[in-house]
């Protein structure tokens, strides 16, 4: 039986598409194009500098990525800037994050995120969702100064519960997150949201569609 659920937070459990879903109509035809290169680009980053021995916080990496976005689709107006920002720190939980939660809890495990994002971005997505009650902690890479899928950040887990990598479900629509954490050791569910194309080794334990089938892993 595993002892703890542990939730990547960005796009797993909060829709990192919500920021220009608020500003769609402001944003125009390249809304979409313009959002999925915002997230690329945070991401590549982490990812870069990770690689070459260097740290800057997650949430200056997402200004980054959002001012390389408006310069990829000059189409989007620069003055939505600001509003686009102040929404990320708010992002809508998917609708399917509180029950599956909840029922976990019911069930007798231990809850957490295990996120990118700075502190400051996780406690301001966790009040805005109001799931603070159903999480045991919310955990940051910013601890360690490393980002996921580097095994240094899955380590904040086993060292917070006191518990084995086998003993940790490890929860991310991410099939590369999902690959660091089944090489640390962890069990693994892929959320498989966009039905996207399987791909990394090692294959996950559990593949969904939304996490509502969890409680049927614990």
């Amino acid at each position: 039986m595993p002892r703890a659920f542990v939730f990547d937070a960005y796009g797993t459990l909060f829709d990192v598409h919500a920021a220009i879903g608020r500003h769609r109509a402001a944003a125009g035809p390249d809304a979409d194009r313009f959002s999925e290169i915002w997230r690329t680009k945070q991401l590549e980053y982490s990812w870069t500098l990770t690689l070459a021995g260097r740290y800057v916080d997650f949430w200056t990496l997402t200004e980054r990525a959002l001012d390389f976005a408006f310069a990829r689709f000059p189409s989007v107006d620069q003055a939505l800037r600001p509003k686009l920002l102040d929404a990320y720190w708010t992002l809508e939980p998917f609708s399917d994050a509180r029950p599956a939660l909840r029922a976990l809890r019911a069930g007798g495990a231990s809850t957490a995120i295990l996120s990118n994002g700075s502190p400051e971005m996780l406690t301001a997505a966790v009040d805005a969702a109001g799931i603070g009650a159903e999480l045991d902690a919310a955990l940051s890479v910013d601890a360690v100064r490393i980002y996921k899928p580097r095994p240094e950040a899955y380590a904040l887990v086993t060292e917070r519960f006191n518990v084995k990598a086998v003993d940790v479900v490890f929860v991310s629509s991410n099939r590369w997150d999902v690959m660091g954490a089944a090489s640390f050791g962890f069990r693994t569910a892929w959320i498989n949201r966009a039905n996207a194309a399987e791909e990394y080794a090692p294959a996950p334990d559990a593949v969904l569609t939304s996490l509502n089938g969890l409680p049927t892993l614990a």
